[in-house]
Parts: C-alpha cells; structure tokens; sequence
C-alpha cells in the first residue's frame, strides 16, 4: 500500500500504541535550549534519572541571550534571569555530558539555524526540541516537532515521547516563485487562505515545482510556519537539493555511511498513490508579496492591496491595537523599526537577498532602529566574508551577534509601546516583540525594501 512520507517517519520510529489511543515515538535527536530546560533537568535530578541518551542531545542558548557586547561572554548579560538560564544550561550540559555550542562558541546560534547547518538534522529523523518552531528541520525530510517543558523531561530520560498520529496534509504549490516574491510571502499566503486553524490535527507534506525548485534555507522558511496554519509538522521530500546541502557537514555521515545513509534517505518521500486526508493546490505564478496587517499570521494582505474591513470581533479589536483602519494601503504604515533575522528567515540566503535590496541605499531617517541579527556564529562568519555585514553597517542597520533577538521579546531587543515593525519572524500577537508593539510579518526583501523607504513598499519595484 502507497504511504505517505509522514507515514513512514512514523512507522520507522513507532516503539508501541498505549492503551488510550497515542503512542510511544522513538527520537533520534533532542535540540535544547536554556529557556525550557531547566525545570527538565531538575526534575531529572529530583527523581534520581540520567539522560537515556547523552549523545542524542544538542544544547545552545538562543533565546533570552543578547546581540550586543557578546565578547564579554556571560558577563555580557545583564539580566539575571538571562544570565541564570544561560548559566544552568552550561552547568547542566557539563554535568550530564551533553555537547553544547556555548555563547562564546562560534558555532552558537539559533537552535533551528545550527541544526542543518551542522549536519545535526539528518532526513529520516524524529527531532524534538522545547520550541514550537521545531517543525523547521521537516524541510530535510525529517519528523520534527515542538515539546513542552515536561515533554522535555521525558524525552531526556526515554529518548521517546508520548504522541498522537496526526492526519496527512499536501500542500502542492505549482508553478514557480515570480520575482520578488520569496518563501516567505507564499507560507504567509497559505496561512492566508486556509487560516491559523486550518490544519489542526495534520502533518503538512509541501510538494510541487515551487517546492522542488528551492533552497534548503527557503524550505525551512516554509516548514517553520507550518504550525501557524495550526499543522503539527511540516515535512518536504528528500531529493538532491537535500543530499547537496547535508554533504560535508560536520556532523553528517562520511565515508562508507555516507552511501548506506544516501541509499536510505532515497526512500523518504511519499509514495506515488499515497492517501492524503486533504489537499490544496496553490498556484505560486499568482502570488504576491505579503504584508500581515493584524495580530495573527492568517490576516494578511498582498502588498498590492488595502487593509480590509473586519469581518469578526477579533480582526475589529486587531485593527484597533494595531492603529490601523481599513482601506488603508501598506504604504500608509510609518515604521518605526524594522528586524531582520528569527528562526524563520536569519541564514545565509536571507541575508543575501535583504542586502541585495538595500545596497547603496540608507536606512529611513525615520526609523528608530533596524537591526540585522544573523541565525547563528557560521552565517555571521560567511555573510562577513562575503560583505554583507559592510553593505548592512553602511545603509545604517545595526549587525549584531546570533540570537533569538527581537522575534519574542524575551530579551533586551524590543519594540516600545506603539512601534510598528517590519519583521521577518514568525509571529505576531499582541505584545510578541515587546507590551504593545506592533508586528507586520514580511519577507527579508520587503523588510529592507521598507527600512529604507520608512514604511511598506513593494520590493518588486525594486528588484524588476
């Protein structure tokens, strides 16, 4: 019988169904960071429990750490519950043998971002991590999805956990991406469509020629947006771009495992005549730059168009936090600061494509600030050598150190009470980026494009 490639990451990894309906999962690799683990390893020391695996673990602080005056080390932090996580997290990790990537390592970064980038995340794996944007490492074909705090517990002590098989989704996105129109827009459009609910109870399996013909780093901006459409997981195929993006990676196999994982991974796609519970087809030709006008990822609006009128009390009482009002355009919306950088869209190519945009051009005198905060010690290294950071300084960003930075307003880097921000992450509710800001969500183009314009502009005017 055809399967679907969900269905065989669950079946590799299935150890036993309980008796109430979940099962018990197998995990490959466990990512941790200092913000949901501490109660994990205390509750581990309470119960007198070691790590079932040491070696299947992963740590490095990513989320309530600065992006400035990272030389200083934890010295740097100024925040004492900042500076206590980060400390607990390295003296955890040392007690339990767990290799972690600390904040003076260069290869420190966002726990999303170092994972592919470090051969970390394998195709086939089951991933964990306390972190919803987990589902990220699904665009190397493996399962990964975001665990609470005591399902972090779990994992640590069983190298399983405790899980519901979830419904198949295939999202087919046809055609291919028109120019100045990214990753990032088509994830936004979907969410668009089939809103923040619309895939509750599923696994996203995303296919078709606008998936096949990305990169590794757009894909995962697609996978890691997954879960705002309400998805458990979004998964991509295996294919060559996969094979060429995970060679050589230092933690990925070599030598003769090299061919014995290649010859596996080749399976990790859905079979021809799998069954889908639901499909959707988008025609990716038609779509356009995406702008989110309000406090949730489904109400978003082509840049081409105007903020619409509320159709719910919910879209009533956003446009009023956001001080907006319908008929507005985009480029009605005055900046106040724009980020770049997240979990979603902090790599390599994301930087690449914002510097594009922005070189030769300075930042609005309107802004407040515009920060560019690269995902992890690797990127920030490579997009140096290339320039990237000078083209950035000189248009008038700040280029900080790797972190989670402004995308949750955990740390240091917030928005002020009515800030409206052009910002690459990944959410945007109330107070998401600091009490009262406000988030529009764009693509990395978009929000160059804006910061130097000093509101919402369309990046396909420039980049024609």
């Amino acid at each position: 019988m055809p399967r679907t490639l969900y269905d065989k990451l669950w079946d590799l990894h299935e150890v036993t169904q309980r008796q109430d309906g979940t099962y018990l999962l197998y995990i490959d690799r466990h990512l941790i960071h200092e913000v949901t683990s501490p109660q994990a390893f205390e509750g581990l020391r309470l119960a007198g429990r070691k790590l079932w695996r040491a070696k299947s673990n992963i740590a490095t602080p990513d989320h309530n750490i600065p992006t400035t005056d990272r030389d200083l080390g934890i010295e740097g932090i100024k925040d004492e519950v900042a500076k206590l996580q980060v400390t607990t997290l390295d003296d955890n990790c040392k007690e339990h043998q767990i290799e972690i990537f600390d904040i003076k390592d260069e290869r420190q970064g966002i726990v999303h971002v170092i994972g592919p980038e470090q051969g970390i995340t394998l195709p086939g794996m089951t991933i964990v991590c306390g972190d919803s944007h987990t589902s990220t490492h699904g665009a190397l074909a493996t399962l990964a999805m975001g665990i609470g705090t005591s399902e972090v517990e779990h994992v640590m002590a069983t190298q399983c956990l405790v899980a519901t098989k979830q419904k198949n989704m295939n999202i087919q996105v046809n055609n291919i991406l028109p120019k100045g129109v990214f990753s990032k827009d088509l994830t936004l459009s979907v969410i668009g469509k089939i809103g923040t609910a619309g895939a509750t109870g599923y696994a996203i399996e995303y296919s078709g020629k606008a998936i096949e013909s990305m990169s590794i780093e757009a894909r995962m901006t697609v996978c890691n947006m997954a879960i705002e459409a309400g998805a458990r997981a979004g998964i991509i195929a295996f294919d060559d771009t996969t094979l060429n993006y995970i060679k050589g990676r230092p933690f990925a196999p070599s030598n003769d495992q090299w061919g014995e994982a290649v010859n596996f991974w080749r399976d990790l796609k859905s079979d021809e005549g799998a069954n889908f519970d639901k499909r959707i087809e988008v025609d990716a030709k038609k779509l356009k730059p995406q702008i989110s006008w309000g406090t949730s990822p489904e109400m978003v609006m082509d840049i081409d168009s105007t903020i619409p009128k509320p159709k719910s009390n919910s879209e009533t009482d956003a446009l009023e936090y956001m001080g907006l009002k319908p008929g507005m355009k985009p480029e009605d919306i005055e900046l106040n600061q724009v980020f770049i950088g997240s979990c979603t869209n902090s790599r390599l190519e994301d930087l690449r494509i914002a510097a594009e945009v922005v070189k030769g051009n300075k930042v609005s005198k309107n802004l407040r600030r515009a920060i560019v905060v690269p995902g992890s010690g690797m990127v920030a290294k490579s997009a140096s050598e290339e320039g990237l950071d000078q083209i950035f300084i000189e248009a008038g960003f700040e280029w900080r150190a790797p972190g989670c930075s402004m995308c949750l307003g955990m740390n240091p880097d917030q928005l002020q009470e009515g800030d409206h921000c052009a910002s690459t992450s990944n959410r945007n509710f109330e107070g998401r980026q600091g009490y009262k800001g406000r988030t529009h969500l764009v693509s990395p183009a978009t929000a160059a494009a804006s910061a130097v314009a000093g509101n919402f502009v369309d990046v396909r005017d420039i980049l024609r």
